[in-house]
């Protein structure tokens, strides 16, 4: 059971650092899914790569809820059912692997997951003859929403896999959005109870997510007026741009 008595060490500074990266929580779950990264890596350094996805997955689902609030109701039900069985299979393999396996090498594998279905919806973007219609086809509905459900497990990494997914059904944004802002809902309290039989949430760490929890609601006030802005087609370049540097970060490369 990783050790979580760090409150008492947490200087002001790693806090203010901590308060940006719950805002940054919010921001993603406005829309901009690739801003994850920020709040993954900066939770990953102050605690470590793997205690971090349990001090971080209730900040995840506060986030979830205000998302739902917030922008929610454009929501594509059909997209959720057909995401959610194959993503909660993932979760079961993710919480399996979580304790078996060394975090340095889940991190690079996630990465290149990541990034190859970047490259893969760049080229579709670019040509879309190459692959047809395979992105509605059902068994890549199930490979997307596998390899999601095992990284939102492994590392809370699974955001940009999902914004891709979608992204290749050609959703516009907002309908985009709100469908992901369900699907993780249901996938993140789905989460709650393997993280604490892990160990990875206790008391003390409910205690600073309590501490952060205003910070999500400002960033996904921030990002909410950000989208709004941003043009589907600048939206969709977006998405793509921080998810590759999301990747390249999980690989190492920087």
């Amino acid at each position: 059971m990783p050790d979580t008595s760090f409150l008492p060490a947490l200087s002001p500074a790693t806090l203010a650092l901590l308060a940006l990266a719950a805002a940054g929580v919010g921001m993603s779950k406005s829309g901009l899914a690739g801003l994850g990264m920020v709040h993954i890596v900066i939770f990953a350094a102050v605690f470590g790569a793997r205690a971090s996805t349990g001090v971080l997955l209730p900040l995840l689902v506060i986030g979830d809820i205000l998302a739902v609030l917030f922008v929610g109701r454009a929501v594509q039900w059909p997209m959720v059912a057909r995401l959610l069985p194959p993503s909660a299979a993932g979760i079961l393999v993710g919480w399996c692997l979580l304790d078996r396996l060394d975090e340095g090498a889940i991190k690079p594998v996630v990465g290149g997951i990541i990034l190859g279905l970047t490259l893969l919806q760049v080229a579709r973007l670019w040509r879309p003859v190459w692959f047809g219609h395979f992105p509605h086809a059902v068994w890549f509905g199930w490979l997307a929403g596998g390899f999601a459900g095992v990284t939102t497990m492994l590392a809370n990494a699974a955001g940009p896999i999902i914004a891709l997914y979608l992204l290749a059904v050609a959703l516009p944004k907002e309908i985009l959005i709100a469908t992901a802002a369900w699907l993780f809902l249901v996938l993140n309290i789905l989460k709650l109870p393997f993280s604490w039989q892990l160990g990875l949430i206790t008391p003390e760490t409910l205690l600073l997510n309590l501490l952060l929890a205003p910070m999500v609601l400002v960033g996904m006030l921030a990002g909410k007026q950000v989208v709004k802005r941003i043009p589907q087609r600048l939206f969709d370049t977006l998405i793509l741009a921080f998810t590759a540097t999301a990747a390249t970060r999980l690989m190492g490369l920087w």
